[in-house]
C-alpha cells in the first residue's frame, strides 16, 4: 500500500497540474481560500453553485479533474461518480428538462494551494454527489462527507436504459440486513413507520445525530453483525483501498459492538424507507421516498475529521 507522505503527494501534484491550466479568470472562479464557510457550503441538488464547472473546462483540465478523483477513490467509488452524471442526462431526458438537468455542471473548488506541508483541500460537486477532501501532512487525506445519490434508483420504462439501478447494493445490503434480524432485533432497529424524507445530516446539519438510536451490533447475533458490517465497508469502500482501509481501522478500534443499526419506514421497495449505521467515528444515511420511493439519496460523514474542522480552528488561530 501507498504511504501517506506518498499519497500526498501526489494528490497535491495532481491537483497543481490541474490548477496550472487555469486562466486568471478560471482560476478566480475555481479557488478559495481556506475559510470555513467556504468549505462547508455543500449541497448535493442542481442548484448554482461557486466552483469552475466541467461545462467551462477543455478535455485537459477535464482529465485532470477526475485523476484527481481517482487518486481519492476506488474504481467501484470513482465508477458510481461517473455513473451518477451519466444519470443526470437520463434524468433530463425523463423529466423534458435537458438544460436544467445538466451533466456538465458538477462544479470543482479547491481551498488554500496544493501542498504537502500545509492543510489545502478540494470540492467536486454537482447534483446528488459530492466529494470533499481536505489534506493535512500530519493527517493525511481526510475524506468526508461524501454523498452521492441516484434519482432515479431504478431507471423507468419506456426509457430505453430502464432497470439501470445506480447504487444498487446500498438498497439490497440494506434490506438484507433487515431481514435477516430476528423479531427482537428487528422491532429494536425500528425507529418509525414513516421514512424522514431526506438524509438527516445533509448540509448545515453534519453533526445532528448525536445520539445513537436503533439496535446495537452488540446485541445481534454473528451473521447479522457481519453483514452490517459489510455494509459499513460497502460506503467506506467508496474511497480507494489505502484511505478505505485506515477508516476501517478507527471504525474498529472504537469498536464494532457500539455500532447501531436504525430503520424507517417500508419494509418492502416500492415505498419510502431509510436506514442509518453509526458507530463513534461514522455516520452512513441511506433515504428512498421521494419520486414513489425512486430517489435515494446517501451519505457517509465521519465526524472526526470532517471538512478538517479542528485543524481550520488551528488555521485560523496562527494565522489570523
Amino acid at each position: 500500500m501507498e504511504d501517506g507522505e506518498a499519497m500526498l503527494a501526489r494528490m497535491a501534484n495532481s491537483a497543481g497540474a490541474l490548477l496550472a491550466t487555469f486562466t486568471s479568470e478560471q482560476a478566480d472562479q475555481a479557488l478559495a481560500p481556506l475559510d470555513p464557510a467556504a468549505i462547508g457550503d455543500w449541497h448535493y441538488v442542481p442548484r448554482a453553485r461557486p466552483g469552475l464547472p466541467l461545462k467551462a473546462m477543455d478535455e485537459t483540465q477535464r482529465r485532470l479533474l477526475w485523476r484527481l478523483v481517482d487518486l481519492t477513490l476506488s474504481q467501484s467509488g470513482a465508477a458510481r461518480s461517473r455513473a451518477i452524471l451519466a444519470l443526470e442526462s437520463i434524468l433530463g431526458e425523463l423529466e423534458g428538462r435537458p438544460a436544467f438537468r445538466d451533466p456538465e455542471n458538477y462544479d470543482f473548488r479547491g481551498f488554500g494551494r496544493p501542498s504537502t506541508a500545509a492543510l489545502w483541500g478540494w470540492r467536486f460537486e454537482g447534483h446528488h454527489l459530492s466529494l470533499t477532501a481536505m489534506l493535512d501532512p500530519a493527517r493525511g487525506v481526510l475524506p468526508t462527507p461524501i454523498f452521492m445519490g441516484a434519482n432515479r434508483a431504478v431507471v423507468p420504462p419506456p426509457h430505453p436504459q430502464a432497470g439501470l439501478r445506480t447504487l444498487p447494493e446500498e438498497a439490497d445490503q440494506g434490506f438484507a440486513l433487515l431481514h435477516g434480524l430476528d423479531d427482537a432485533g428487528r422491532a429494536r432497529a425500528i425507529l418509525a413507520d414513516r421514512s424522514p424524507g431526506d438524509v438527516i445530516t445533509g448540509p448545515g446539519r453534519e453533526q445532528s445525530l448525536r445520539r445513537f438510536e436503533g439496535v446495537a451490533l452488540a446485541a445481534l447475533p454473528a451473521a447479522s453483525r457481519e453483514a452490517a458490517l459489510r455494509l459499513v465497508e460497502l460506503y467506506v469502500g467508496r474511497l480507494t483501498p489505502e484511505l478505505a482501509s485506515a477508516e476501517m481501522t478507527t471504525i474498529r478500534d472504537a469498536g464494532t459492538d457500539r455500532i447501531h443499526f436504525a430503520w424507517a419506514g417500508s419494509l418492502a421497495p416500492g415505498r419510502g424507507h431509510y436506514y442509518r449505521l453509526q458507530g463513534p467515528s461514522f455516520v452512513i444515511e441511506y433515504e428512498n421516498s421521494q419520486n414513489d420511493a425512486n430517489h435515494c439519496p446517501s451519505v457517509w460523514h465521519n465526524p472526526l475529521s470532517q471538512f478538517g474542522r479542528d485543524l481550520l480552528r488551528g488555521h485560523y488561530h496562527h494565522s489570523h
